[in-house]
């Protein structure tokens, strides 16, 4: 994983953009600047460790300000699937597997790179969000991670084409529905960060060792991680098993079916 930040203002343009606001400012009373700093945005000043948990195709940089954390990534996951072209060294045989696509691969089909931008420090008091088509996530692996449906429909019509990490390529980015295994298989480990800036975990708690009970619906609670020394919201995966029949493994698992709790 490659971390940047990004390089800050000239000091001038500071200093003159300070005495623009100073003079402007100037006849505004002293609760309204109480307000605006009450609104204020806190950034923070590092990132968490735990994005060195994600692979060289994910890049990540702080804000100038530290209030935002912009991540983009190849798409391209470092571990092995019948998705990849059978000349790659990563490609495998999958006989339980029907390809959703039999002649587009991963590294060889449309879009596959992505990028977003979240909230350094996820908003957890508003409404929460469901979750839609598309990705939704980037795992450490970096792939995108979508949720339980697939064309707008029932996983169980897609689940055939799943391959041993719950994830396939149709044709777009190469994607999780289900626990990603070559990441998480029933653990703690760190999977990946969402959409709304709140990182994703296997189905067990660092902070207990076993299957956390006080979930939300979303499948969150609050509690200290591994990368992280003060408790902090965070997901992890389900610990229940999805009626997908016509998947080829054991134990298909949900990744993430939402609704995002930190918009």
């Amino acid at each position: 994983m490659k971390t940047l930040f990004k390089k800050p203002q000239a000091i001038l343009s500071i200093l003159v953009l300070a005495i623009f606001a100073i003079i402007s400012c100037s006849n505004s009373d002293d609760s309204s600047n109480e307000e605006m700093e009450e609104e204020g945005e806190e950034g923070i000043t590092e990132l968490s460790s735990a994005f060195a948990q994600f692979s060289d195709a994910v890049t990540v940089m702080l804000s100038d300000d530290g209030t935002e954390i912009y991540i983009e990534t190849t798409g391209f996951p470092n571990h092995t699937s019948i998705y990849w072209n059978p000349t790659n060294a990563l490609y495998i045989d999958e006989p339980t597997v029907r390809k959703t696509t039999e002649n587009t691969y991963i590294g060889g089909g449309r879009g596959e790179a992505s990028s977003f931008t979240v909230d350094a420090t996820p908003n957890l008091t508003g409404a929460t969000v469901a979750t839609q088509l598309g990705t939704m996530g980037i795992a450490v692996s970096g792939s995108a991670i979508f949720n339980d449906q697939e064309g707008n429909g029932d996983l169980d019509g897609a689940a055939g084409g799943l391959d041993w990490a719950g994830a396939h390529k149709g044709p777009g980015v190469y994607h999780y529905h289900l626990e990603p295994r070559p990441i998480t298989n029933d653990d703690e480990k760190l999977v990946g960060i969402l959409l709304d800036g709140v990182f994703i975990y296997g189905r067990k708690c660092h902070s207990t060792g076993t299957y956390p009970t006080d979930l939300d619906a979303s499948g969150g609670h609050t509690s200290t991680t591994q990368y992280e020394t003060e408790a902090i919201y965070h997901y992890h995966i389900i610990n229940e098993v999805y009626p997908a029949s016509t998947y080829g493994y054991d134990d298909p698992i949900v990744l993430f079916a939402g609704p995002f709790q930190g918009y």
